[in-house]
């Protein structure tokens, strides 16, 4: 039997290493890429959830009245430690998820070091207060926060939480999705290390199965912040409503994208396919349903075409590829059942599909795929499929691509790729999106991030993001 790269045994609780109280055995991370076993974790069980959550309620009242200063440093500190462990985290996201490992090095390890950095400053916005009239207005802390993150950017998303609770004083018990949990740990490796004061930050690996629900209706516990599913969100808001705490989630997305008639069609085609394709499809806010006009629709069809097949499908740690795996196994069934669903109801494969080279059967593979012949009321264009997978559907004026573009129950994320910029924005105002990209625009974490409708609540990132973990409390002057 192979031995695993990594074992983590333990869980990090209150600035210790401690064994889980759960008598369930240990949980195997499967690298996607070879369905072997390449790390094993800790299995929490509730009780394990309520040390953790005890050990950042204790540490709150310290945390929490530290200077803005000091909390800036803290993260400083991290992100240099982050930064001098650069090829761990790398190679941990590329070994459990299937990035390839030249394309985590900056889309899932530097740009998230780059953006904790970010969020050192604005320890200083948490502390401020504004008077307005005979009223003080002060930030404070939320409290006690648990963060539960996906395994499509893991770093990232935890990025995304743990720097805006941290700059504003919170303390936090993070939860890794199974999946992809080794960044964590090695972020707790790197917080022991430097001495963040204990129970400030607190990892437990487990089963969401097993102890989400526990997590987010923990009395003790003061917001939740999710990413995830749509389906898996509904059911944190449940847990979490009997206690009234607060609730941030980033949940799924069926992006539109909107190429209009006088567009640069190579530019705005390709941006488009790369897009979807890029993390082999599994990004929330993935433009995965491109809208184009039907007077241009062959052209745009041989331009997707030659540009998908510009993939190179394989292993991971290979320079050349550009596309690994899906998660898991699971998930490459789950996005080939999508692919049969939308031959079934009519749809047309342009390419990519079921068929895969001999050498990548042992992994969870799907090859970039691109439907034809797509109208919007199918389950191809309503449910997020989560995999390298692109609906192309034809409009006849920009008024029903727009009509188009916001008939979903979704509204994270969109684009719009026109003549020139100007063009784009009038189009882009009119989506019912929390982002759009215009002109072939690029991901940023100066821009709030999060959904309309059942794409979430709340934004992540940036100043937007820091208001998250505030409560405003008004003092009234004589």
């Amino acid at each position: 039997m192979q031995t695993p790269v990594y074992s983590y045994p333990q869980l990090f609780i209150n600035g210790q290493w401690l064994s889980s109280a759960s008598a369930q055995p240990h949980i195997d991370v499967i690298n996607p890429a070879n369905g072997q076993i390449v790390a094993t974790t800790a299995n929490a069980n509730q009780q394990d959830v309520d040390r953790a959550i005890s050990a950042a309620k204790s540490a709150f009242a310290h945390w929490s009245v530290t200077t803005a200063e000091q909390r800036k440093q803290w993260i400083l500190a991290i992100a240099d430690e982050m930064q001098n462990r650069f090829s761990d985290l790398t190679r941990a996201i590329s070994l459990t998820m299937g990035c390839p490992y030249e394309v985590s090095k900056d889309a899932q390890v530097q740009s998230a070091i780059d953006a904790f950095r970010e969020f050192a400053d604005l320890a200083h916005v948490a502390q401020g207060a504004e008077t307005v009239g005979n009223v003080i207005q002060n930030h404070l802390a939320v409290g006690v926060c648990v963060l539960i993150n996906p395994w499509n950017y893991p770093l990232s998303q935890l990025v995304g939480k743990l720097g805006p609770a941290l700059a504003a004083g919170c303390t936090v018990v993070v939860k890794p999705s199974e999946q992809t949990p080794i960044q964590d740990l090695i972020i707790a490796e790197i917080i022991e290390k430097i001495g963040l004061p204990a129970g400030v930050f607190n990892v437990i690996t487990g089963y969401g199965a097993d102890i989400g629900s526990h997590l987010c209706a923990h009395p003790d516990v003061d917001m939740v912040s999710f990413t995830g599913s749509t389906a898996a969100g509904v059911k944190v808001a449940q847990a979490a409503a009997p206690s009234v705490k607060r609730v941030c989630q980033e949940l799924g997305g069926k992006s539109p994208y909107i190429i209009t008639e006088d567009a640069n069609l190579e530019a705005a085609v390709r941006y488009g396919v790369e897009d979807v394709m890029f993390n082999s499809g599994q990004t929330c806010s993935a433009l995965t349903r491109m809208l184009v006009p039907k007077s241009q629709y062959q052209q745009i069809l041989d331009i997707a075409k030659r540009v998908c097949e510009e993939n190179i499908v394989g292993d991971p740690a290979d320079p050349k590829t550009t596309m690994g795996p899906l998660s898991s196994k699971r998930q490459q069934q789950r996005v080939l059942e999508y692919i049969q669903t939308g031959i079934d109801e009519g749809a047309q494969l342009l390419t990519g599909g079921f068929e895969l080279p001999e050498e990548l059967q042992q992994g969870a593979y799907v090859m970039p795929t691109i439907f034809t012949d797509v109208s919007n009321d199918m389950t191809i264009a309503r449910e997020e499929i989560f995999g390298p997978v692109l609906c192309i559907i034809p409009y006849t004026d920009e008024e029903e691509a727009i009509n188009i573009a916001n008939d979903t129950i979704y509204g994270l994320s969109s684009s719009v790729y026109a003549k020139d910029p100007q063009s784009a924005l009038a189009l882009a105002r009119q989506i019912r999106a929390g982002q759009c990209f215009i002109q072939g625009a690029y991901f940023t974490t100066k821009a709030p991030f999060g959904g309309f409708k059942q794409s979430g609540n709340g934004r992540e990132w940036g100043l937007e993001g820091l208001k998250e973990f505030l409560e405003i409390q008004s003092i009234i002057t004589v």
